[in-house]
Formats: structure tokens, C-alpha cells, sequence
């Protein structure tokens, strides 16, 4: 087993309620799934039902609406912006304007399951040298949880919970990407899990675009992660 994998397994075995976080997508058509949710698969296999996935790209969530920077200044996590409704928001810990002024908008079903959890690890696929589009609307609707205790002194209501977050990419800035996204998920108030983070990165030339080697990449991967 690949060693960066083996670790992650061997930290997750110590956890209570794992969620994961799966935001890489393909065409319903192509009936493929993603490397990154293959692997997020592979390892629920691994530990079995204390793991639950979520497919953030099957999700309705709308996208921030920058009430961080109004000329208001930041209301975004103020408490007026609590979801009142008990099924959706349990916690009261869920403010958020998007949240209110779309009532179709589905964040709450990820809110609720990162509070009712010990560990949370996000996948992500790397597309033009950054995290993937779903997961970066994701990270910005989820920014009121960082307001409350650094903008607007409350408690963190992340304190103690590990985070990880795991990176599939071709040719390009993998590990950029990953020091970037674990200082997000330090700044929300995480405990950032080393052993939870890590970047595969097929080729390490970001010039190398040949058809073979994007014909290759998901050989290696099936290779290297998702056979024992």
C-alpha cells in the first residue's frame, strides 16, 4: 500500500465519525467517477460505516455572495444570519445569508454532518494549478465559520475537530495548492491532521502534456492507490 495512504488509514482508525468531502465531478454521462472519489471510496471500504462521503457536486449550493466586504463591512456569520430551522441547523452554529435567501440551498446538509463529526477530510482534483471549482464554493460558503471567532471573537466552533484535505492532479502545483488550502482550514479553526494531507501529482513536469502520459495518469493511480 502506498505509504501516504497507509498513514491516513492508520490516523482515520483512531476516529470516532469521519466525513468526507468528495468535489471533483465528471459528465453523468461518461458513468466515471473521479480519481479523488475513487479514493475517498477506496478508504471507506477500509473502515466501514464510522466513515460517511458526500458528493459536494450532487449538492445545490449556491454561491457566496461576498458579504464579507459590503459597504456594511463583514456581516457574513453575524447572528442575524443564524438559519432558523431546527432539521437544517440543529446546532444554531449555521449562519449564513445565502442560506436564507435561497431556500433550495443545500450547504446545510454538509454544515450539519462537519459538526457532528470528530475528523473532516475534503477531496479535491487540481485543475489549472488550484483547487477544483466545487471545492473552492464550498470553502467560500463555509467562511462564516471563520468570522465568528476571528472577526467577531466568538468561540471556534471547530476547536479540536481534525481536518485533511487530499489533492489529485496531473502535472501542475499540487503542493502549492495543498500548503495553501491546509492554511484555509488552519484559519477556520481546524486542527490541521498532517498525516490527513497529502498531494499525488502524476508528472512533476508541468510542460508535459502529451496525450499518452493523460492516458497513463489514471493507470498509475489505479496502481499506486486502489489496489492492495
Amino acid at each position: 500500500m502506498n505509504q501516504k495512504l497507509k498513514n491516513t488509514i492508520d490516523e482515520l482508525k483512531k476516529k470516532k465519525r469521519i466525513l468526507f468531502l468528495t468535489t471533483s465531478n465528471r459528465w453523468s454521462g461518461q458513468k466515471e467517477k473521479p480519481k479523488s472519489t475513487l479514493l475517498a471510496e477506496h478508504i471507506k471500504n477500509k473502515l466501514g460505516e464510522k466513515l460517511k462521503i458526500i458528493d459536494v457536486t450532487s449538492l445545490k449550493i449556491y454561491e457566496c455572495e461576498g458579504n464579507v466586504s459590503t459597504k456594511d463591512g463583514n456581516i457574513c456569520g453575524v447572528k442575524k444570519a443564524e438559519l432558523k430551522d431546527k432539521e437544517k441547523n440543529p446546532t444554531g452554529y449555521h449562519r449564513c445569508w445565502a442560506s436564507i435567501n435561497n431556500k433550495d440551498d443545500e450547504l446545510w446538509k454538509v454544515s450539519k454532518e462537519i459538526f457532528d463529526s470528530d475528523c473532516v477530510v475534503f477531496f479535491s482534483s487540481v485543475r489549472w494549478g488550484q483547487a477544483c471549482v466545487f471545492y473552492q464554493k464550498l470553502i467560500e460558503r463555509l467562511t462564516w465559520i471563520e468570522n465568528r471567532h476571528d472577526s467577531f471573537g466568538e468561540d471556534n466552533i471547530l476547536e479540536g475537530k481534525d481536518v485533511g484535505v487530499i489533492l489529485i492532479g496531473h502535472n501542475w502545483n499540487g503542493e502549492n495548492v495543498l500548503k495553501t488550502q491546509k492554511k484555509v482550514l488552519d484559519f477556520f479553526g481546524f486542527n490541521v491532521n498532517d498525516k490527513l494531507c497529502w498531494n499525488w501529482q502524476y508528472i512533476q513536469d508541468y510542460l508535459d502534456e502529451t496525450p499518452k502520459g493523460y492516458l497513463e495518469d489514471p493507470k498509475v493511480f489505479e496502481e499506486t492507490f486502489l489496489k492492495d
